[in-house]
């Protein structure tokens, strides 16, 4: 077993530690001076290294943070635990930016430094048996049934320039495989255009797509090209269609259809050697009923439809985007990668993520950031994974099978009629129990339960939750619109872009 190094110009300090950790029969190996743990990492090899390096911070000899500073540029896996009588705010942010695995002040109670010293060796143990050094990125990871559906259609899909319609909840990450279509298609060489057409207003995606002449409207002081010429030989992703104006989708159409178009204010003709992949978060069957979507545009898209599960059916793949994460913020913001615990694992696996992928990716870059230790616990995770209700139910293996990674199905026909019958009959619900008032005897009755059960961030829970709610309805209600789904709730079109984006409702 390796050692645990003591580094501690009190001698009392070396030898209360030293007898604790005996008792745990811990080898330990004690020093006076930072100087004197250099020159040791030197002589031994890589299997004498001490699986953990306590350290004063404050010594006649040196500073501990100095010593943590070289000892992280060498050794960047070792877990050092920083201790100190001085407990300021000062040295406690230096330790964790100077990559700690740990902040100990003085006096400490020894049992728990004994257990925060077995933490940083099991820590030490699992980074010597996995790499966290994020060398290559995947494209896209996921080992779910419904996941390996949607790698296998890519790969289905590499030799072929066929139209591709995408369709997922918000976050799933149809932008990567739009991406990945490209990247592995005949079409990889040319250029990847992407516009999304729920975020660009009205008056100007006509140009955006298309391009203009100089002087074909007011502020159009030189000619433009737009997407589809800047897509020339390559893919052009139209992200969020089911937004796209009806008057737009005939042009679109037409494009499609005799594979020309015109700039606006244009004249002349031009070509277009494009591929098209478009994408929506939104039921277009139900918009072509409404005539909200064109239903001619709809079939020239859904030549090939590749549906993305949200994060909730494929829980068997959150431990491992987790870990991804967690090495990419670390990346990101310069410091060691933390890990889970599985016991905060299987929380966070148990969590409903609305925002799906991209809802986990900020979870993990905000526990880089605010989690206190390398190893994360269960209760260092945020608020809402800790305040609200477990996810939902996640789908068996031999329900996933049934799932094609294109088409629409007959059971994708028949699940979303039950969603409209079903979401009908809970409107009715809800307004009746709205009516008698038992929407507030539920909220009353979840507050309590939190507060008994010393639920950190209860305010914020709730009304992180209320809100959701309320713009979900509203998103529902006006089919995505988000302008309209503003105007109806009373707030602001920035208000309600603003709240999208906290509650990860993207």
């Amino acid at each position: 077993m390796k050692e645990i190094w003591l580094l501690d110009d009190d001698a009392s300090i070396r030898f209360v530690l030293e007898k604790a950790l005996a008792r745990e029969r811990l080898p330990t190996r004690s020093f006076v001076h930072p100087k004197e743990v250099l020159q040791a990492l030197q002589e031994v090899d890589l299997t004498r290294h001490p699986s953990v390096l306590v350290s004063d911070i404050r010594m006649p000899g040196g500073s501990g943070l100095d010593l943590l500073a070289k000892i992280k540029v060498q050794y960047p896996l070792l877990p050092v635990i920083i201790m100190t009588a001085f407990s300021d705010l000062d040295s406690a942010v230096s330790a964790f930016q100077g990559g700690a695995f740990e902040y100990l002040p003085k006096p400490f109670d020894v049992p728990r430094a004994v257990e925060l010293i077995q933490r940083a060796i099991t820590e030490n143990e699992r980074e010597s048996q996995a790499s966290t050094v994020v060398s290559s990125t995947p494209e896209m990871m996921g080992q779910a049934p419904a996941m390996q559906d949607v790698f296998r259609a890519i790969g289905r899909l590499s030799q072929s320039n066929v139209n591709v319609l995408i369709t997922g909840e918000s976050g799933t990450g149809k932008e990567l495989v739009a991406h990945a279509l490209h990247k592995h298609s005949p079409r990889s060489g040319g250029a990847f255009v992407a516009i999304n057409a729920a975020a660009i207003p009205k008056d100007l995606l006509e140009s955006e797509l298309f391009g203009h002449e100089k002087g074909s409207f007011t502020g159009a002081q030189a000619t433009r090209r737009g997407h589809f010429e800047q897509a020339e030989g390559g893919t052009l992703f139209l992200d969020e269609i089911g937004d796209m104006p009806l008057e737009l989708q005939t042009r679109l159409l037409r494009v499609l259809s005799d594979g020309q178009f015109y700039r606006v204010g244009g004249h002349s003709a031009i070509k277009a050697n494009v591929r098209v992949i478009a994408a929506t978060h939104q039921d277009l069957e139900r918009r072509v009923k409404h005539g909200a979507f064109r239903e001619d545009l709809f079939h020239r898209l859904n030549v090939i439809r590749l549906r993305l599960p949200p994060l909730r059916e494929r829980v068997v793949d959150i431990p491992m985007l987790t870990q991804h994460f967690l090495q990419v913020s670390a990346k990101q913001l310069g410091v060691e990668t933390k890990r889970m615990s599985d016991s905060a694992v299987e929380l966070l696996s148990s969590f409903s993520f609305p925002g799906n992928v991209r809802q986990l990716e900020n979870i993990c870059h905000w526990l880089t950031v605010m989690a206190p230790g390398q190893l994360i616990e269960r209760k260092d995770l945020p608020p809402e994974v800790l305040a609200l209700p477990a996810a939902h139910a996640s789908p068996s293996s031999a329900q996933l099978a049934g799932t094609g990674a294109s088409g629409y199905t007959a059971r994708d026909a028949a699940r979303d009629t039950a969603t409209d019958a079903a979401r009908d009959t809970a409107t009715d619900a809800a307004t009746a129990a709205a009516t008698n008032g038992a929407w507030e005897q539920a909220v009353q009755a979840l507050t309590l339960k939190m507060l008994k059960a010393k639920t950190p961030g209860v305010w914020d829970a709730l009304c992180r939750k209320f809100e959701t709610a309320m713009i979900q309805a509203a998103l529902e209600y006006t089919d995505g619109r988000k302008v309209e789904a503003a105007t109806k709730l009373g707030m602001g079109r920035n208000t309600m872009t603003r709240k999208i984006q906290e509650l990860g409702l993207e």
